[in-house]
């Protein structure tokens, strides 16, 4: 069979999409990246908030039309959305055309489900608490050109009052260190130039362990595996979703340590007001973030900051953003984020009192963003001059190539646009900064 995949959602997904390619290019079936052209169509959803319910019906709802008007045999909705509603009566009369409904820990039955001929639809929600770590030996078949995730945990311990993670992954169980260095090596040898540690919490790694195994090393465990076995290979390791809670002194120093450890930290705080925090169900305080952010530049001068927030949550006060809008100015922030919140009635915020109305939300939204605009802008005009290691990705035009920096992570940050001929895609090039804009730089080969 010729399968297409449709991965929406976190990197924990794409991960969850690598593995379902890998299972079925195994068992024999081919892979397009042309929906048109595939015999079975996967569409692995998220449900993390209503936008991205909405967006993943609609995606399922546009591969339906296929099922008419192309090859389409049979539809497959994989992940967070069917995990979600698992219990709804309705949910396989809702979305008549999907053939099999997977949640978050049936990825081993993809195969089955791709082959399974049956009228009935074929519907599997086994419990993700038991969900087991992938299987090394089991190729992944990555979707992404010289970078890859790893995954160092899965689920999630905590109890944010606007988030249903933990209902639909389950809880907190750390993967073994020795794994993680293996997946690394194996990856590096495919020719992958970076990794990227993804987790619901990265820096919570080993808190479900007993013999004191933490973040920190992992951190120096993948980044002395790789210097000594792949010393050439000048392998980028960058880590994302941190927790301010969890987020210490050693594992900053274990950054500093390491060269080939980007110097990014992408910590969501979620908010800067003490009293929104608290209804959040976030174990800080705005006190306590001045400090994090004020410990890593001390220790890492030259590391790039990343955060997102929440606006409009259930009780958020003019004061309450003002002493957001107060922090995001003061820390100033090399690449930020912002959500309006989205509530459900299955979130323990929903039944919080004083819920912001959405024109407020969205126009505190608006505030936040182009006050990082200007900060980025001005972070970017000092960046003239000043060369930097870029890993090329593309070339959308001729004479122009887009890349990365270590301070860039994919997809959520600016990118660098490089004026040049003859690159190779998959390489560093050394490149001066020449042109500064609100997100991204732009340069010249050094």
């Amino acid at each position: 069979m010729i399968i297409f995949l449709e991965t929406l959602g976190c990197s924990r997904n794409q991960v969850d999409s690598e593995i379902m390619l890998g299972k079925l290019v195994a068992a024999g079936h081919s892979i397009t990246d042309d929906p048109h052209l595939a015999q079975v169509i996967i569409v692995n959803t998220c449900g993390f908030i209503s936008t991205a319910s909405d967006e993943a019906v609609d995606v399922i709802l546009e591969m339906a039309e296929l099922k008419k008007t192309g090859i389409c045999k049979r539809l497959i909705a994989t992940g967070c959305l069917a995990q979600r509603y698992k219990d709804d009566k309705n949910l396989v009369s809702t979305l008549p055309e999907v053939d099999a409904f997977l949640g978050t820990a049936a990825i081993d039955l993809i195969v089955e489900a791709v082959e399974n001929e049956g009228k009935k639809p074929f519907a599997f929600f086994p419990d993700p608490n038991k969900r087991p770590f992938q299987d090394l030996s089991e190729q992944r078949e990555l979707t992404t050109n010289f970078l890859a995730y790893i995954k160092v945990s899965e689920g999630c311990n905590r109890k944010c009052t606007y988030c249903i993670i933990p209902t639909l992954r389950g809880s907190q169980r750390s993967r073994p260190l020795g794994d993680i260095c293996k997946e690394a090596e194996k990856l590096v040898e495919a020719g992958v130039k970076e990794i990227l540690l993804t987790a619901e919490n990265t820096t919570d790694y080993g808190q479900d362990f007993q013999d004191g195994t933490r973040f920190e090393q992992v951190l120096d465990s993948l980044a002395k595996t790789l210097e000594k076995k792949h010393p050439k290979a000048n392998t980028w390791i960058r880590f994302l979703y941190t927790h301010p809670e969890t987020l210490t002194e050693p594992i900053i120093k274990a950054v500093k340590k390491h060269k080939n450890i980007c110097s990014y930290y992408d910590v969501p705080i979620q908010h800067a007001a003490s009293t929104i925090l608290k209804k959040m169900g976030r174990p800080y305080t705005s006190e306590d973030l001045y400090v994090l952010f004020n410990t890593i530049r001390k220790i890492d001068p030259g590391a790039a900051l990343r955060t997102t927030l929440i606006v409009g949550f259930p009780g958020e006060s003019e004061d309450d953003f003002d002493k957001l809008m107060a922090f995001i100015k003061a820390i100033r922030f090399d690449h930020l984020g912002v959500f309006t919140y989205s509530d459900s009635d299955d979130l323990n915020s929903h039944l919080l009192k004083n819920h912001v109305p959405s024109r407020i939300a969205k126009k505190r939204h608006d505030m936040l963003m182009a006050a990082q605009a200007e900060i980025s802008a001005s972070k970017n005009e000092k960046l003239l001059g000043k060369t930097f290691e870029v890993l090329v990705e593309e070339n959308p035009e001729q004479g122009v190539y887009l890349g990365r920096t270590r301070f860039q992570a994919p997809e959520v940050d600016g990118v660098t646009f490089i004026y040049a001929q003859g690159l190779e895609i998959g390489t560093f090039v050394k490149v001066i900064i020449t042109d500064a804009f609100e997100y991204d730089i732009a340069g010249e080969i050094a």
